[in-house]
């Protein structure tokens, strides 16, 4: 693919999107014509790429969605369910031809326009003359051109009575010369009609033998307003496309330009590098200011420390603006559910509404374009697992309509992605049934709550006895979690029968340099992501037993202490120092040592797995850490695979 080609289907295919989101407002609000003219604009911008790229479909296609919202915005035709139908069907189409573009199609191999889509947009522009389906709204047009304007009352309204009277009649006598001047004489009696004949040759045969109009100048007045009316429309008409030809044709000054992907990841990991390097010199620099220099060498080291500290703060503004360039906001993501729940809601019955929040929220780029398969299975998960039908509702006395809400902020390090239902909740007996039922885990698994909830993200879990085209076989939820893990995430699960369930990912704002503490354990050096850490305090050398296990209390409540090295699998050690670790169920995690924080360049593991480690990094004495993950932390130090066993 060329690179024009290239450039039209990146920008064409975020008109489509947001297309998409213009069309589900307007479903919501139709009268609003800001919304009507955005989609208008983007269909006549698409169709103009698309011309120029030679796609006589797209072009076909955008076309008849122009013509349809240009009737729609100029009050043609009414905004009807039927039109948002196909304008969503056209986007759709529109979507499907810049997917196919992207994936390496020929512009010559791309499908038709479907017979279906051309007949609903020809039937939705075609349905003239009914009620706009806007409240309030002033009735539409014919298709024959009649005024929205009743001309005669307005003449009769703006007109003096006086001057009605004596130039109707002035009028009257110019259509008929037996009309005499004395009828127009009779000023005294204009302001009374009925009481002067002379003045109503309508009423008057003597003064209208031919049968005229009651009067022939307001016959000739309302025709010019007319045809004045005509002009001035046909005069902003044309206006109105010079201004739009203009704004097409201008020079535009460029607040942006589009840079690959692969050089921004090149240049973060430059910039991290660099960040590195600048560490572990003043690293070096404290160790040389231990020995004694005199006289010129004591000036160098001097100069020496002033430029590393000037390197190193430039090293961190680079990797600062770098991380900037990377940054996105989640909205980009968000903006393509609403279409996706209206249409799955609408297959399986049922009336649902999305609630988007926090759509502003920054976060790495990566991140977005990773979450995309995640949100959607979860979305579906809820509208087939979660929300009930308006009959389940009413029954259970619940508003017919239910409400899915997607919300996004930043905290901390973090940004926090919520999706919550108020649907039935989930069952854990349940869950535990069908997972044993699956032989997923033993009679003994999963004891808690919280550990059935996670039973829905094993792959092959399922509570569906039949597998149905939106969910049944076991796959979709596990592959949120794998996704969010591997994106050094973390998933928790809260849910409570009758009153719906709340799925929390915890992500990192960018992946690759990662606030973290340093600690060490069984004489190996680690780094757990501060996103986790609460805070550090002294542990005692006993500890109150519960159950067997290890609990210190803190801040008046028991937690649960959890050796880092018997959860790494590494050599048992005098562990004194303790983490508050801030997982859901929050918990005191053991280690030997708190050795500083640091920001780290985090690289992936990509040859060997190691449960627990998310990657690798250097410190900044050039000393070789592991990185714990998150997901592993949040959920106990206990892996996926140890919870299924």
């Amino acid at each position: 693919m060329d690179d024009m080609l290239k450039d039209f289907v990146v920008e064409a295919m975020e008109l489509a999107v947001n297309v998409e989101e213009h069309l589900l407002r307007l479903e919501r609000d139709p009268g609003n014509r800001d919304t009507l003219n955005a989609v208008f604009r983007s269909f006549h911008t698409i169709k103009g790429g698309a011309g120029f790229m030679n796609l006589p479909a797209m072009v076909a296609a955008c076309h008849l969605t122009e013509n349809l919202f240009d009737a729609l915005r100029t009050g043609a035709a009414p905004v009807t369910p039927i039109a948002i139908e196909a304008a969503l069907q056209a986007s759709g189409f529109v979507a499907d031809q810049l997917s196919a573009l992207g994936a390496g199609v020929a512009p010559e191999q791309l499908a038709a326009m479907p017979a279906s889509l051309e007949r609903i947009l020809r039937d939705a522009i075609d349905e003239k003359g009914g009620p706009l389906a806007v409240s309030g709204a002033a009735p539409a047009p014919s298709a024959a051109g009649a005024s929205l304007v009743d001309w005669e009352a307005l003449f009769l309204a703006v007109t003096p009575p006086g001057t009605r009277t004596t130039r109707g009649a002035a009028g009257a006598a110019a259509d008929n010369p037996a009309h005499t001047a004395a009828g127009t004489a009779a000023d005294t009696a204009a302001d009374n009609p009925a009481d002067n004949p002379a003045d109503n040759p309508a009423d008057n045969p003597a003064d209208n033998p031919a049968g005229a109009p009651k009067s022939a100048f307001l016959q000739e007045a309302l025709a010019q307003a007319r045809r004045a009316a005509e002009q001035v429309e046909q005069a902003e008409r044309r206006e109105e496309r010079v201004q739009e030809f203009r704004a097409a044709s201008a020079p535009v000054k460029e607040d942006s330009i589009r840079v690959d992907a692969v050089k921004l990841d090149a240049l973060l990991e430059v910039a991290g590098e660099s960040v590195q390097a600048a560490n572990q010199a003043a690293v070096l620099l404290e160790r040389l200011l231990q020995f004694k220099f005199e006289g010129a060498a004591a000036g160098l080291m001097v100069t020496l420390g002033e430029t590393l500290e000037r390197a190193s703060r430039y090293s961190a503004e680079l990797q600062r603006a770098t991380l900037a360039t990377r940054m996105q906001p989640v909205g980009r993501l968000f903006q393509k559910f609403p279409r996706l729940v209206r249409e799955l809601a609408k297959d399986l019955g049922k009336d649902v509404e999305l609630n988007i929040e926090g759509a502003e929220t920054e976060v790495d780029r990566v991140v977005v374009d990773s979450l995309y398969d995640p949100l959607v299975h979860m979305l579906r998960n809820a509208l087939d697992h979660g929300v009930e039908t308006p009959a389940e509702r009413a029954a259970a006395g619940k508003p017919a309509r239910s409400v899915i809400s997607l919300r996004a902020w930043q905290e901390a390090n973090s940004v926090m992605i919520v999706l919550h239902d108020d649907g039935h909740g989930m069952d854990p007996a349940r869950l535990r049934r069908k997972a044993i039922e699956k032989g997923l885990i033993g009679e003994n698994g999963a004891a808690t709550d919280e550990d059935a909830f996670q039973l829905v993200f094993l792959p092959g879990f399922s509570t569906k006895e039949i597998a149905s085209s939106v969910s049944g076989r076991g796959v979709g939820m596990d592959v949120v979690k794998t996704a969010v893990e591997k994106n050094r995430g973390a998933v928790h699960i809260e849910s409570s029968l009758g009153h719906g369930t709340t799925f929390a990912i915890r992500l990192p704002i960018e992946l690759s340099i990662v606030p973290t503490m340093l600690v060490s354990t069984s004489d190996a050096a680690l780094a757990l992501p501060m996103a986790a850490v609460q805070r550090v305090l002294e542990l005692p050398e006993t500890f109150l037993q519960v159950g067997g296990a290890p609990v210190l209390k803190d801040q008046g409540r028991p937690l649960p202490v959890r050796s880092l090295a018997a959860a790494l699998g590494y050599e048992p050690c005098v562990e004194r120092v303790g983490i508050v670790v801030a997982a859901p169920q929050p918990y005191i995690l053991a280690v030997a040592a708190v050795d500083g924080t640091a920001d780290l360049v985090i690289k992936p593991m990509t040859a060997i797995a190691v449960d627990g480690i998310t990657g690798t990094a250097r410190s900044a004495e050039g000393e070789l850490v592991l990185v714990v993950g998150l997901s592993f932390l949040m959920d106990g130090c206990r892996s996926t695979v140890k919870l299924a066993a």
